[in-house]
C-alpha cells in the first residue's frame, strides 16, 4: 500500500483531512458540481440498499459522465489511497454496491454513463455505456423488432454495467443463457485506471484469454465496466403464456421436463412460485387478482415465443393437454389478451414485493440441479422447522434452471426469528451445495456472503479468484470486502 495514503490507518487525523480535502477538490475539479457530492442529503440513496437492511458511509460520491471521467477519478483515488466502490442501479440484494471496509472509500455511481445506445440491425447488436437502464434499453430496441432476452423484476432501475457486473440471470435465462453470454464487447477502466477498449462487436474472437468474460461477475473487484456491446436476438412475434396449478413440486418438477422436452427452443419462460406467495400477494398487492379455481401447493407461469410462421397457443394448449392427462395439472389457464398475459406473469414478479410489505425476511438466492429441485424445497423446509417452528416459506423462481429464491418468514405473530437467522441461512447453503448446487445463483457474492464462499467452496477456487484480484488490483482499491 501506498506510504502516506488514507488506507495505512497511521496518518495522523489533520493530516488525513487534508488528504481528503486534496481529493475532494481534484475530484470537483474533474467532475463538476453534479459529479462529486459529499452532503448527507445528497447522497442518502447511494449509501443505503434497496432493503435498507445496508448502509455504508462514504467519503462522496461520483457520478462521472465519460470513460475519460471514470479513469481520472481512479487515479486520484489510488494517488490519495483511497477505495472506490462502483454502483450501477443499487439494486442488489448482497451489498455488493456498497463499500463494508474500515478504510476510507468513494461511492463510483455509473448513472451519468448513458449517452451511448447504438442499434446495428444488421449485426444484431446494440453499443451502450454502463449506466442505460434496462427498461430503456428494451423500449428503445422495441420498434427495431429486436430485443435484448433479459427481463426481471429490478429492470426500471438495474444498468446494464451492473447487470453485467452481477452477470445477472433473470426469468429467461433457461432459454437465453445469463447476462454474459449476451455480452460481445466491453470497455472497462482498470485500477491504474488505465481504459481497456474490448468493445468489438464479435461471436468469435479467440486471439487470447477471453478477457470480457473475465469482468462479467466480478461485481467491480477487478475493474469498472464503462461500456459493452451486447448481442441481440429477433423479438418473438406471437407470444401464448399460461398459468397453472400443479399438486406438488414433483409435479412442478415433472412438467417443467415435459415443457422442455415439447416446445424445445420456443419455451422462452419456465418460472414457479408457492401458495404462501399467493397469499402474500392477496395480503398486500390485491389488486392482482388469482385467475384458477384452484388452490394448490405450487404453481406454474409458462410462456412460448415464436415467429409469424408458427402458432404458440396451438402448442401450448397441446402441451396442457399432455399435463392435466399425465396428471401434473390440477388447473390452468391460458392468458386471452397481452393485459392478462401481464397480469399473469404480476404473480411471479411480484412476490418479493409482497413478501418485502409483509416485514423482516431472510432471502436466500441458490440454484441446484433442476432434477433435485424438489428433494431441496422438502428437505430445507424440514431442516428450517425443525430450528424454528412455523417459520414460512416462500419458495419462488426458475424451474427451468434450478434457481430458487427460498425466503422465509417468521411464524404468524412473530416480530423476528428468535436470534437462528444465520443457522437457517446456513443450513439452507449447506444443503444447496450438497446437492451439487450453488449458495449464489444469480445475487452474487456482494459482501454478505464472502465468508459463506470461503466455507463452501474449494480452497484452491478460491485461491485462484484471490490470484486473479492480486493481479488487477495489488493495492485492493476497487469494492474491496467484495467476492474475494
Amino acid at each position: 500500500m501506498k506510504t502516506g495514503s488514507l488506507l495505512d490507518g497511521v496518518m495522523p487525523t489533520a493530516e488525513a483531512g487534508a488528504c481528503r480535502d486534496r481529493l475532494s477538490a481534484g475530484l470537483k475539479r474533474v467532475l463538476g458540481e453534479k459529479g462529486w457530492l459529499t452532503d448527507r442529503l445528497s447522497i442518502n440513496a447511494d449509501a443505503s440498499d434497496w432493503l435498507g437492511r445496508t448502509a455504508a458511509s462514504p467519503i462522496g460520491v461520483a457520478k462521472p459522465a465519460s470513460v475519460e471521467e471514470v479513469s481520472a477519478v481512479v487515479k486520484l483515488c489510488r494517488s490519495a489511497g483511497v477505495c472506490i466502490t462502483p454502483q450501477g442501479g443499487n439494486t442488489g440484494l448482497v451489498g455488493g454496491a456498497l463499500s463494508m471496509s474500515e478504510t476510507p472509500g468513494i461511492i463510483l455511481s455509473t448513472s451519468r454513463l448513458g449517452r451511448r445506445l447504438e442499434i446495428d440491425p444488421v449485426g444484431m447488436t446494440v453499443t451502450v455505456d454502463a449506466g442505460v437502464v434496462l427498461s430503456r434499453l428494451h423500449e428503445v430496441l422495441e420498434p427495431s423488432g429486436l430485443m435484448l432476452p433479459l427481463h426481471l423484476g429490478s429492470g426500471g432501475t438495474a444498468q446494464i454495467g451492473g447487470l453485467i457486473a452481477t452477470n445477472a440471470g433473470g426469468s429467461h435465462a433457461m432459454r437465453f443463457g445469463t447476462m454474459m453470454d449476451q455480452v460481445l464487447g466491453l470497455e472497462v477502466v482498470l485500477a491504474n485506471g488505465a481504459i481497456w477498449d474490448g468493445m468489438r462487436p464479435l461471436i468469435k474472437d479467440n486471439a487470447g484469454y477471453q478477457l470480457r468474460k473475465l469482468f462479467c461477475g466480478s461485481e467491480g473487484t477487478l475493474g469498472i465496466i464503462t461500456g459493452a456491446v451486447l448481442r441481440l436476438l429477433p423479438a418473438p412475434r406471437k407470444i401464448a403464456t399460461a398459468l397453472v396449478a400443479v399438486p406438488d413440486w414433483e409435479a412442478a418438477v415433472a412438467f417443467g421436463q415435459m415443457a422442455r422436452l415439447e416446445l424445445a427452443e420456443i419455451l422462452t419462460g419456465l418460472e414457479f412460485f408457492s401458495d404462501l406467495g399467493v397469499d402474500l400477494l392477496r395480503r398486500h398487492l390485491p389488486h392482482i387478482v388469482f385467475p384458477l379455481e384452484i388452490r394448490s401447493t405450487a404453481y406454474v407461469l409458462i410462456e412460448v415465443g415464436t415467429g409469424l410462421a408458427v402458432d404458440p397457443d396451438s402448442h401450448l394448449e397441446g402441451l396442457l393437454e399432455q399435463g392435466f392427462e399425465a396428471g401434473c395439472i390440477l388447473d390452468g389457464v391460458v392468458a386471452a389478451s397481452e393485459k392478462q398475459r401481464r397480469e399473469l406473469w404480476c404473480f411471479r414478479e411480484e412476490i418479493p414485493e409482497a413478501q418485502r410489505l409483509e416485514g423482516i425476511q431472510l432471502k436466500h438466492d441458490i440454484s441446484v440441479p433442476v432434477s433435485s429441485l424438489a428433494e431441496f424445497i422438502h428437505s430445507a423446509r424440514e431442516q428450517c422447522t425443525k430450528r424454528l417452528a412455523g417459520v414460512r416459506i416462500n419458495s419462488f423462481g426458475h424451474l427451468g434452471d434450478g434457481n430458487i429464491h427460498f425466503n422465509l418468514s417468521p411464524p404468524p405473530g412473530g416480530a423476528g426469528f428468535s436470534g437462528v437467522e444465520d443457522g437457517l441461512s446456513e443450513c439452507i447453503y449447506r444443503l444447496s451445495v450438497q446437492l451439487g448446487g450453488s449458495f449464489a445463483a444469480e445475487h452474487g457474492l456482494g459482501s454478505l456472503k464472502v465468508g459463506h464462499a470461503d466455507r463452501l467452496r474449494p480452497t484452491v477456487e478460491r485461491d485462484v479468484m484471490r490470484h486473479i484480484k492480486h493481479a488487477l488490483d495489488p493495492e485492493n482499491l476497487l469494492n474491496p470486502g467484495t467476492v474475494v
